[in-house]
């Protein structure tokens, strides 16, 4: 593990001592934190999010930080938490080109606004078992504003890692964010409705 990586599990063993404990010291709660192999992603097609010519774009952020509370016990009673830098968010298709970067850049600066609002953050607040995982309700939270969303996410648990994966749609719209115009000849569009993606890897944490 990395030393970023230790310094997050043992900022959770401080913020969460009693998490994966019951009563009587036994375990009735398993936590998991994320990796750095943990992606997040906004994906988009023709005229979407830094649209060029209708090719498909992906942006991705380059840290993604949280953890899974999970209760093997009543599944219903556990809770997802992402954090994305909203500073990490770059470009990844169609090849960097300056003009992508600027692209970037503006995402950032005026859209973003990572000065004022620097994390994404994502919170699940009521579980719902499925035949493949779970279903999330959750609180998205995009430049300072919090909107519900739905997620179907699968999810492989094993003794000492679990992976999920999910996704949803938002409208820009919906957050107070006025889609994005510009480029050379106003060829650089951002639809309203962007969906993210995450694939989130955790490793368990010991118990204290």
């Amino acid at each position: 593990m990395t030393a970023a990586g230790r310094a997050l599990v043992a900022g959770v063993v401080w913020l969460f001592p009693a998490a994966a404990r019951g009563q009587g010291g036994q375990p009735d709660s398993v936590i998991y934190v994320l990796t750095a192999e943990s992606r997040f992603e906004v994906k988009t097609g023709k005229g979407g999010l830094l649209g060029f010519a209708g090719h498909t774009h992906v942006v991705r952020a380059r840290g993604v930080q949280g953890r899974v509370v999970y209760y093997p016990t009543a599944p219903e009673s556990s809770r997802v938490e992402i954090v994305v830098p909203a500073d990490s968010l770059e470009v990844l298709t169609p090849p960097d080109t300056a003009e992508i970067a600027k692209v970037t850049q503006a995402m950032r600066t005026d859209v973003l606004h990572v000065d004022q609002y620097p994390a994404i953050d994502f919170v699940s607040t009521a579980v719902t078992r499925t035949a493949e995982g779970f279903q999330l309700q959750g609180r998205l939270t995009l430049v300072g504003q919090s909107r519900d969303v739905m997620v179907d996410m699968p999810v492989d648990i094993g003794r000492d890692t679990l992976r999920a994966r999910g996704g949803f749609s938002v409208k820009q719209t919906d957050f107070g964010i006025k889609p994005f115009k510009g480029g050379p000849a106003g060829t650089v569009r951002v639809a309203d409705r962007v969906t993210f993606s995450f694939d989130a890897i955790g490793v368990r944490m010991p118990v204290p």
